[in-house]
């Protein structure tokens, strides 16, 4: 889901004209993109409670300058999945957040931006114990520190179905049976995409790579910052 600002002096989802006339307090004297770690996490503290308010998990958020803009990236997810209307409707509550939080007065996020809501996606890093109770059935690869019993040694990848996750633990079913592992044991999971199960994966759930077709073509987007 993407709301987009609009050129010159902006309006956002609302409406409200964006102030796009020079710099605010989060932009420092010689740096014309400002600080991007401030403006994140000022952007976090406005957006993860209404996120969580909405039953959802605030997976990711990042801010990267596009051109004379910024676009704002935020991705969601909730257990069971998350669908295209519950995303929509994140959107919609949290850009109406960011536009109170103008309005209060707050330092925001200096002059135009793009939002974007979105869910993960299939490609989205297992990091956190509730993305393995989420992948329960799914096929991963992982780096399991540490030996599995039939194999001792060092690290090692490992590719199995996730057939049980909680916050203590994961079992994995691999070609040589079940191992469990604990999370501290386990580096960042990735889901394997399984051709004959594309059916059962919802477009959703694929991830929104939606393009981003308002901003200049000449506008180089610089390296984002987190």
């Amino acid at each position: 889901m993407t709301q987009r600002g609009r050129a010159a002096r902006s309006t956002g989802p609302t409406g409200r004209p964006r102030r796009a006339d020079g710099p605010r307090s989060g932009d420092r004297v010689g740096s014309p993109r400002g600080d991007l770690a401030g403006r994140r996490a000022r952007l976090r503290a406005v957006i993860e409670p209404v996120v969580n308010e909405a039953g959802c998990d605030l997976e990711d958020l990042s801010v990267t300058p596009a051109g004379r803009r910024h676009v704002v990236r935020v991705i969601v997810d909730a257990d069971g999945g998350i669908s295209l209307d519950s995303v929509a409707d994140v959107s919609r509550a949290v850009s109406a957040a960011l536009d109170a939080a103008e309005e209060a007065g707050g330092d925001i996020l200096a002059g135009e931006y793009q939002l974007e809501v979105s869910s993960p996606g299939v490609d989205r890093p297992l990091t956190l114990p509730r993305h393995w109770r989420r992948s329960v059935g799914r096929l991963v690869k992982v780096t399991a520190r540490g030996a599995l019993p039939e194999q001792p040694g060092g690290d090692r990848q490992v590719t199995g179905r996730v057939v049980e996750a909680d916050d203590e633990r994961v079992v994995l079913e691999t070609d040589s049976g079940r191992a469990e592992f604990h999370h501290a044991e386990l580096g960042p999971g990735r889901v394997q995409v399984e051709f004959n199960r594309l059916d059962e994966v919802g477009d959703d759930e694929l991830g929104d790579n939606e393009d981003i077709d308002d901003i200049d073509d000449e506008d180089d987007v610089e390296d984002e910052e987190r």
